[in-house]
This record gives structure tokens, C-alpha cells and sequence, in this order.
């Protein structure tokens, strides 16, 4: 008998085996992919390949130290980080400020203000913020990689008290669109971005100062400092020491937040 003329019953029944398990395995990652459903487990843009490092508020309260997008100081009792990236889809999920991202990722997502159950963390975040009972440090790393230009117009407006408004802007459909389909971190795009965020800071300052390169490096700096903190997908949160890896509902967070406020 030839080689391959005739499979023995033993090898049929393996080959038969292999070829199920490896379409169970196939669907299940077609599963966590699609939509980023999976009750709990929030979905996010980069899969961390190694287990992420246990962090202590001592280095949490140390990223109050560093120049970085920052509000507050480490003395308070409740730290927030976010490492996020402002082309990254679920970041927008997290931010709720475009309601049509959240949907098209799934039924997990839909915010609450459209009659769904998600409650984005972000502006639950601004407003302990401007309570002033919590500082906040915001971490660019490369989620989804074309964020390097609205980045840098975060830095800009931060130096001029305006983070906020250009963050926000930035995190609508309109934003997105612009940084995915036509920025794509083009510094020749400079004035596209700086025209796109005039009603939130001036175009003229923005320009200038997307083109002066001065926060270039801080692109680099920011993606290893996100990486000394075990983060390398987006969004990642730190509510004190808890971690949180990827776009959870605030109401999956509230806990460790009161923890954090003593109530």
C-alpha cells in the first residue's frame, strides 16, 4: 500500500479529532474577538502577552512626579491612570463620548444614555477630578497606532489648561475618523488637527506647537512608562494599585473607588 492511498481507522478518528479541536479553538478566538462581548471581561485593543506585575502605590504615587499629562498630586487618597491611546476603538467605548463606536462593539457596550448598561469611566473620572477628590495621570501607548499626533495635541492643550476640551473633541466619531482615516500620525497634518480642535484651543497656538516637536519625545517616554506599569494594551486603568485591563464599566470600578474614598 502506497503512502496515502488509505488512512487506517486509528489515523481517520485523530485526523477527525484534530480537525474539531482546532475549529472549537478557531471559533472561541472568533468569539473574544468579535465585538468584545464577554460579560465581565472588558475588551482591549492589544493582548498583554506576559502576566502583568504587581504595582505598588508607591509607584502609582511616583507617576505624579514625571512629565506627564497630569492633574493633582500622589497624596490623595484616590489615584487614577489611564493609559490610553486617542485612535484606539475602545478607548472611545471608554471615554462615551461616541455612542456609535459603543454600539457597533456590541450589546456589553451600549451606554446607558442610549438604554444600554455601560457606564464609560472616563468623564466618571473627570468629574472626581474636578471635584478635587482625585488626581489623574493620563499615559500614552500605541493601542491601536495611529494616536501619536492627537497625542501630542493633548500635551499642547494641557500646557495651556485646555487637556479636557481637546481630549474630549478628540474622542467623538469626528476625531476618531480624523486621526484613523486621515492624520495617521502625518505631522504634515498639523494644521488638519489644529483646524479640527479650534473650538476647543486656539489653531494658531495648537499648530505651532505640533510643529515645533516639543512633545515628540514624550511619545517614547510615555510607552515605557506604560510598559514599567505591565500595560501594553489600551485602555488600562489603575484605581490606586487595582488594575483594570481594558474598557470596564464604571460600574465595575465604583468599589475600588469608594474602597480608595473611604465610603
Amino acid at each position: 500500500m502506497k503512502i496515502g492511498e488509505k488512512l487506517t481507522p486509528v489515523l481517520v478518528i485523530l485526523v477527525v479529532f484534530m480537525g474539531v479541536a482546532l475549529g472549537a479553538l478557531w471559533q472561541k478566538v472568533r468569539t473574544l474577538e468579535k465585538n468584545g462581548q464577554g460579560g465581565s471581561v472588558a475588551a482591549v485593543e492589544t493582548t498583554q502577552q506576559t502576566p502583568a506585575p504587581q504595582i505598588s502605590i508607591n509607584q502609582i504615587k511616583d507617576l505624579f512626579g514625571k512629565d506627564l499629562i497630569k492633574f493633582g498630586d500622589g497624596d490623595k487618597k484616590l489615584l487614577l491612570v489611564e493609559i490610553g491611546d486617542p485612535s484606539c476603538p475602545y478607548c472611545h467605548v471608554a471615554s462615551g463620548l461616541n455612542p456609535e463606536i459603543n454600539a457597533q462593539m456590541g450589546p456589553s457596550f451600549k451606554l446607558v444614555s442610549d438604554g444600554g448598561t455601560y457606564l464609560a469611566p472616563v468623564p466618571e473620572f473627570e468629574k472626581l477630578v474636578q471635584a478635587g477628590k482625585a488626581s489623574f495621570v493620563y499615559i500614552y501607548t500605541p493601542g491601536h497606532g495611529n494616536g501619536e499626533m492627537g497625542t501630542k495635541a493633548m500635551y499642547c492643550a494641557y500646557e495651556k489648561g485646555k487637556f479636557w476640551q481637546v481630549h474630549d473633541k478628540l474622542m467623538t466619531k469626528e476625531g476618531y475618523d480624523l486621526l484613523n482615516n486621515t492624520v495617521k500620525n502625518d505631522k504634515a497634518q498639523s494644521g488638519t488637527i489644529a483646524d479640527f480642535l479650534k473650538s476647543a484651543m486656539s489653531a494658531t497656538e495648537m499648530k505651532s506647537c505640533l510643529d515645533s516637536g516639543k512633545y515628540d519625545s514624550r511619545i517614547t517616554e510615555d510607552v515605557n512608562i506604560a510598559q514599567g506599569l505591565g500595560v501594553s494594551g489600551t485602555p488600562g486603568f489603575f484605581v490606586n494599585t487595582t488594575r483594570f485591563s481594558g474598557a470596564y464599566s464604571w460600574t465595575q470600578m465604583e468599589s475600588a473607588v469608594n474602597t480608595a474614598l473611604g465610603i
